[in-house]
């Protein structure tokens, strides 16, 4: 990933409009009343080419009957601390209000790179109105409608250049693998890695939310040597009621944009939910290997049927992509807390395999000619040539006379192929259709 964007402005300018455009969804609530959005909201966009991490916040105010209202800026400033590039978004049919000035200030005094951008502009005549907004002296601005998407691909064009090549990353941290314990609130992230290195490293309490900043710790025993990373947890809340875990939650997920494997946590007397699932997809999107640990299985009631009814029920809620490792553990009486970092070691060297091109020819063409693209309109798909790109997760390039054609399901039977015969367990896979 390339590092996160803010997205910030006042109330009711379009931005959770903006931010369901950006990361193609709906998750953001869209509303013609002002102050809407209250709690944090994060998603994955993409590009050409580059990844970043989007974060809607709540509208900017000061002096209004909002009760959130200290709360919300609170948190708008730890984003635009935590953010690597402001998106500042201001509405054109209202034109310049004394809210827009007070988070111009801000922008100017963060010193962060930054893209101005006037919504709402949907005929030549609101183009003309955005001029007024030289005002602010922040310089070049972007007319968009993020209703209907009208100017958004140059706002992007100028946003990704503005991107950091890769995010920072502690000096002692370069050349280990990163393993990142991710999860909801009160799962035992920080018991598990406290039993892992065998002693009490970092807080444990009953309270949700006592780890507050992502934690590294290195691990050099039994042949292994690698960062284990602790972060808070990452909920989900109704609300806006406190800016510190805001502040926790941007430090998580920019350890997960760090990490190299995923351990995803869930306790198991509460299943796997939404969050969960949330979770799961952004470590796909990343390109992140992955290894489900469900804790707290001593708690369980169970049979000899427990663990793969269980499993069943994970794999329904993840897929399509189910060939991920699934642990049932115990931080408490250390249950196969050894086993889960053998699994993860063994997913960071699937996510590093490379397979001589070859040896990808030998193997997927036979399944290419046994099985071809179904014909469209008359046209047959003819795939000569399969090669792996030269990228950190695993991708690969199958060169045809017809990309255009090749639809989903046939790159999900490509997909199904190249796992059944190359060990990518735990990783997202990548697969691209090039013309020859």
């Amino acid at each position: 990933m390339s590092g996160i964007v803010a997205i910030i402005g006042r109330p009711n300018v379009g931005k959770s409009t903006l931010f369901n455009r950006l990361t193609e969804s709906r998750r953001a609530i869209v509303d013609e009343v002002a102050g809407v959005t209250r709690d944090r909201i994060y998603g994955s966009a993409e590009w050409n080419g580059r990844e970043f991490t989007v974060v809607d916040t709540g509208g900017f105010a000061q002096g209004s009957e909002d009760v959130f209202e200290d709360e919300i800026r609170k948190q708008i400033e730890l984003a635009i601390k935590e953010a690597n590039v402001l998106l500042f978004l201001v509405d054109v049919a209202d034109g310049i209000l004394e809210w827009d000035k007070e988070v111009a200030n801000l922008v100017r005094r963060s010193k962060k790179p930054y893209v101005l951008v006037v919504n709402k502009v949907d005929n030549h005549k609101r183009q003309d109105m955005a001029t007024e907004f030289y005002e602010f002296g922040l310089g070049e601005y972007f007319c968009i409608s993020s209703a209907n998407g009208f100017g958004t691909g140059e706002m992007l064009d100028a946003l990704v250049e503005k991107l950091p090549e890769e995010v920072k990353e502690d000096e002692d941290l370069l050349g280990l693998p990163r393993l990142t314990i991710i999860g909801r609130p009160n799962v035992g992230k920080s018991s598990f890695l406290n039993a892992l290195i065998g002693e009490e490293r970092n807080i444990v309490t009953d309270i949700a939310g006592t780890t507050r900043d992502a934690i590294h710790t290195r691990y050099n025993r039994f042949g292994f040597d690698f960062f284990l990373v602790d972060t808070a947890g990452v909920r989900k809340k109704s609300r806006v009621n406190e800016d510190l875990e805001f502040y926790s939650v941007m430090r998580s997920l920019k350890a997960l944009e760090n990490s190299d494997v995923c351990f995803i946590m869930i306790d198991a007397t509460q299943g796997f939910d939404a969050q969960d699932v949330n979770l799961f997809q952004l470590c796909i999107k990343n390109r992140k290997g992955i290894v489900i640990l469900v804790n707290k299985w001593d708690l369980v009631e169970k049979d000899t049927h427990s663990v793969k009814e269980y499993t069943e029920l994970i794999k329904e809620k993840i897929a399509p992509f189910k060939d991920v490792p699934i642990l049932f553990i115990s931080a408490l009486t250390k249950q196969r807390i050894h086993q889960a970092l053998e699994e993860a070691v063994e997913v960071y060297n699937n996510r590093e395999r490379r397979i001589p091109t070859h040896k990808l020819n030998e193997t997927m063409l036979p399944y290419i000619e046994a099985y071809p693209p179904p014909a469209i309109k008359g046209k047959y798909v003819k795939i000569k040539f399969v090669t792996q790109l030269p990228t950190r997760a695993p991708s690969f390039a199958f060169f045809c006379n017809l990309p255009q054609y090749v639809y989903e399901p046939y790159k999900r039977y490509i997909e199904n192929k190249l796992r059944e015969n190359f060990n990518f367990k735990g990783v997202p896979i990548q697969i691209f259709f090039r013309q020859k």
